[in-house]
């Protein structure tokens, strides 16, 4: 234990930390009641559902709300990990949640396996194309996870999603990424902690090909990884697929060099031909930086 001075109140942190935790349950109260009175104002809604922090919030909260005139819809393709959608069904079978698989096309769109800077746009309007029908039986609006935090970054699919009518409740209810994850944590929700899992495709390197094939080298480097002690990762696919970018925390790098050989073998016996380290560290969205470089 550590010695105080004399006169210093031993009870100090502890008050500092119930006050803490008071002033972080208040706000999780308030986005929550935010978020239920926005979904209080729809009929029946179709969640498109991902297992991801957002969009199993989203979920839960409309089955909370509406009970079974909410539908969670996972959409199912090569970009989608079967880990993530593991992850996505335990979830929905934990919870109780209407749900449902349904394949998109994308994968079979020229204009998404060009892997342009509008890919994302292709591949929500493949997303759109599927879960429209369920919608109109249900006579429900379609609900898509995105929070405040994602509109800043680049995502055309946001355009695809204004002009096909679906709406984004946690982004009228102000809540940002941080928010999800207060709200989730107070709801004792598995997902509050669980890291990003963006599509496969978006670690593809822009203007090369997205194909199946690749998506499933990045897939299996990535579980390899994860094997390895390393929960946080990208593998970044450059060169045709044939280049491996390897992203870790930065704090993480040490390590994954004291590994490199179970790395390199790890990544390689995915199907890349080289394996190279990141030293700038994970960061999202890094492959944004190549934009500005494609053709306008």
């Amino acid at each position: 234990m550590t010695d105080r001075p004399a006169g210093v109140d031993d009870t100090a942190d502890d008050t500092a930390d119930h006050t803490a935790d008071h002033t972080a349950d208040g706000a999780a109260d308030d986005a929550l009641e935010r978020l239920t009175a926005r979904l209080r104002r729809e009929d029946a809604l179709v969640v498109a559902y991902s297992g991801g922090a957002d969009s199993a919030l989203l979920a839960f909260a409309a089955a909370r709300v509406l009970g079974r005139r909410a539908l969670a819809v996972t959409a199912v393709s090569p970009s989608l990990a079967a880990s993530e959608r593991a992850a996505a069904r335990a979830f929905a079978r934990r919870h109780g949640l209407a749900h449902l698989e349904v394949c998109t096309d994308e994968a079979e769109r020229p204009e998404y396996a060009a892997n342009g800077a509008d890919r994302c746009y292709h591949c929500k309007s493949a997303l759109f194309d599927a879960l429209g029908p369920l919608a109109a039986a249900m006579g429900a609006r379609v609900a898509l996870g995105t929070n405040l935090d994602d509109l800043g970054d680049h995502r055309p699919g946001q355009r695809a999603a204004a002009e096909r009518g679906a709406i984004a409740p946690l982004v009228d209810a102000g809540l940002t990424k941080a928010g999800v994850r207060l709200v989730s944590r107070t709801l004792g929700l598995v997902t509050a902690d669980k890291p990003a899992a963006p599509c496969l495709a978006s670690r593809v390197s822009y203007g090369d090909p997205v194909t199946p094939e690749v998506l499933a080298r990045v897939e299996a480097a990535e579980a390899a990884l994860r094997d390895l002690g390393f929960p946080v990762c990208r593998v970044r696919a450059h060169a045709g697929g044939t280049l491996a970018r390897v992203e870790v925390p930065r704090d993480e790098i040490p390590r994954v060099t004291e590994a490199r050989e179970r790395v390199d073998a790890a990544v390689r016996g995915a199907g890349f031909t080289f394996c190279s380290l990141d030293l700038s560290g994970f960061a999202s969205g890094r492959l944004n930086a190549l934009l500005p470089l494609l053709p306008s």
